[in-house]
């Protein structure tokens, strides 16, 4: 299922192949993410032109919109977004944190009230694996707690208790289905920023045997530093043979040591967010005319990001970047993204997107060359 092939001297970074029933993945990788079933504006041919290796979507906002009734009918996500790549479905917990408001943790789930219409709705570790299943992911989180940062202690001992109990409800779950049609399972990691609840955790889900192993409740408010630290202790409890996974993490430079910490997967809403908002990343040895000093460590990852509606961009004539296989971005320059975005063209944010998730795809690309190569 999954298969190291080039361990670091330098750091624990790694590359390996991930094994789905959708196909084989490159490790370390990035999944744009399709919450509702679509990375925002682009389309299925879209994300293979970028080749993306694996998408993420939400089983929660999946369950509201569109509903099981009509992902039955169109025979899952897969079809009914026109992806045949690899999925990876979040179980719903990270609403636990983004959704306080609205839910109340209970011992054998959350109650939601829906952000849609208010209709009430348990979400139990059962419910959330059935869901996704009729979703048809490949990769299939478990239910868990994600507490926010800061929290109390006790509020972290919570989250940890009740995740490792779902977790070995849906585990057993899974082991009656055969483990869902060759899906694979993953666990999560909780604690805050504990120590010794983070290792607690990952102690408990590691004995359990699921096929990955995700570290959650990060890149929630906390200081990355602290983030960091968390990864350094929590990387060692979990084991070599299996896939290493950060929730929501992040900025480029964050990637970059994160991976060099030992992770393989990432998911992050920042290069479709910012694109949104005219933000757009570019790599700094491709000569673009940016002045900004934002950028990871190494030659390879120092890039720029800045805002595509600032005056300078009105008469820059140069290609949104000319280095990439995307036609788009070689044939429209920054100065017509510029005057999209002044003029609130839908097609601003297409381009921006697409921009900024070739950015990040191209950057799991060279961090993998550069470990194969022992650069990093």
């Amino acid at each position: 299922m999954f298969q190291i092939k080039k361990q670091s001297k330098r750091s624990l970074a790694r590359t390996g192949v991930l094994k789905t029933p959708h196909g084989s993945i490159q490790t370390p990788f990035f999944m744009p993410i399709a919450t509702k079933g679509a990375v925002k504006s682009l389309t299925g041919d879209d994300i293979r032109r970028l080749k993306a290796q694996i998408i993420l979507s939400n089983t929660y906002h999946q369950l509201l919109r569109p509903g099981l009734s009509i992902l039955k009918k169109a025979g899952g996500l897969h079809t009914f977004m026109d992806w045949s790549g690899p999925l990876l479905t979040d179980s719903g917990g990270f609403q636990v944190f983004s959704l306080a408001k609205i839910r109340k943790i209970l011992l054998d789930g959350v109650r939601f009230r829906s952000h849609i219409d208010g209709t009430e709705f348990l979400f139990t570790p059962k419910k959330a694996l059935e869901i996704q299943e009729v979703i048809g992911s490949d990769i299939r989180m478990i239910l868990d707690v994600c507490p926010p940062y800061p929290c109390t202690r006790k509020e972290a001992e919570k989250a940890v208790d009740l995740t490792t109990a779902w977790a070995a409800v849906s585990l057993r779950g899974a082991k009656r289905r055969g483990n869902l049609n060759g899906a694979l399972l993953f666990a999560i990691v909780q604690g805050s920023v504990h120590r010794d609840l983070r290792i607690k955790s990952a102690r408990e889900l590691v004995g359990m045997n699921f096929d990955g192993y995700a570290i959650g409740g990060l890149a929630v408010g906390e200081p990355f530093e602290k983030a960091l630290e968390v990864l350094s202790y929590v990387v060692p409890e979990l084991p070599q043979n299996k896939p290493r996974y950060v929730m929501g993490m992040g900025y480029p430079e964050q990637i970059v040591e994160a991976v060099k910490k030992g992770i393989d997967m990432f998911d992050c809403v920042i290069p479709t967010r910012e694109a949104r908002h005219g933000r757009l990343y570019f790599w700094k040895n491709n000569r673009h005319p940016e002045r900004s000093s934002s950028g990871a460590e190494g030659s390879s990852f120092k890039y720029t990001s800045t805002s595509i509606t600032n005056a300078r961009f009105a008469k820059d004539f140069s290609p949104i970047n000319a280095a990439s296989h995307i036609k788009e971005l070689k044939v429209y320059t920054k100065a017509y993204v510029h005057h999209l975005f002044r003029t609130q063209e839908p097609l601003a944010i297409r381009l921006a997107t697409l921009n900024n998730v070739d950015f990040y795809l191209e950057l799991m690309r060279r961090m993998r060359s550069e470990i194969s190569s022992g650069k990093m």
